[in-house]
């Protein structure tokens, strides 16, 4: 039987604005996200029936049809059915290291991973674009799972820009093992409280994504400024997350307290993470981390900035 392993990255965000609502419901974001080498791997298997079928050791991460990897291998099934008539379902496992429920884009590398999967295992001979088309379908952040590395991203975080590789930096992630965020949440609650602030005119949206491709952030990303880049993470969603999660508030506080480059909420949250120059430095932050707070709850993981997104394992 065929098979393939891959590589499924995480993501954090350097950067998030929302800049007002869409006429499908979602947000209209800007966003930099990045990959880190924190991964899951996911294995594929060809396994010569009509089902397809997942399994995750995780106790938090469904083996049944509302898993996203097994929605990726759904879409595929149906989007390429002579394929799936020819050469059969697939039997996908998932060996988690991503924590789950992070803002870490854990579900989506997943279900990146599986549509890069079976674009090889079926021998599609798909692009990368069509790749990353497919998965929007499936979430905002699968365009960006499959490519990785360095991107700007706009509309709802699937319309990406590639952005200079940083792959020297290094991050020290936090999170409570018991703490989750919802996302759906994060979102409506920050349109409840800041819906007063949104760009109302296209036009309006538009000029400040152009503000923000030629703004601050960008430039220092240009310039690969790794203290500037610190400096200028900035996430909307922190304004509601913050306040309603104190635990969350705290682990950024007394990441600031170590003065790494900076420190920040990765998307709708609970992780926080803290950008080092090296390996070392994050090494000292995340033991520094650890005895601040003795709570066997909280978990600390240190990864690279990574370059590339779906992979195959060596």
């Amino acid at each position: 039987m065929r098979s393939y392993s891959l590589i499924a990255p995480a993501k954090i965000n350097l950067y998030l604005e929302i800049l007002g609502d869409r006429p499908d419901g979602y947000h209209e974001l800007v966003m930099v996200m990045q990959s880190v080498d924190l991964a899951d791997r996911v294995d594929l298997r060809s396994n010569s029936t009509e089902t397809m079928r997942v399994h995750c050791d995780h106790p938090l991460v469904p083996n049944d049809t509302s898993n996203l990897a097994y929605r990726a291998a759904y879409l595929m099934s149906q989007q390429f059915p002579q394929a799936f008539a020819q050469l059969g379902a697939v039997d996908i496992t998932i060996h988690k290291q991503i924590p789950v429920g992070a803002g870490l884009a854990g579900g989506s590398t997943n279900a990146a991973a599986v549509l890069m999967g079976l674009n090889l295992l079926w021998e599609l001979g798909l692009t990368q674009p069509e790749i990353q088309e497919l998965g929007a379908q499936l979430g905002s952040d699968v365009p960006f799972c499959v490519a990785g590395g360095t991107a700007l991203a706009t509309g709802r975080g699937e319309k990406l820009d590639t952005l200079p590789d940083l792959d020297k930096l290094h991050v020290v992630l936090a999170k409570y093992r018991s703490l989750s965020v919802s996302t759906p949440w994060a979102y409506q609650t920050y349109r409840q409280q800041f819906e007063s602030s949104y760009l109302r005119e296209t036009t309006a949206q538009v000029n400040r994504r152009r503000e923000v491709h030629s703004g601050a952030m960008l430039s220092a990303i240009a310039h690969r400024d790794s203290t500037q880049i610190g400096q200028l993470l900035h996430n909307d969603l922190e304004k509601v997350v913050l306040p309603h999660h104190p635990k969350v508030a705290e682990l950024q506080k007394r990441f600031r307290e170590s003065q790494p480059l900076g420190t920040m909420m990765s998307g709708s949250g609970p992780t926080v993470f803290a950008l080092t120059h090296t390996q070392a430095e994050a090494q000292q932050l995340s033991d520094q981390m650890r005895s601040a707070i003795a709570d066997p709850d909280l978990e600390l993981w240190v990864a690279q900035f990574s370059h590339c997104g779906i992979h195959i394992a060596q």
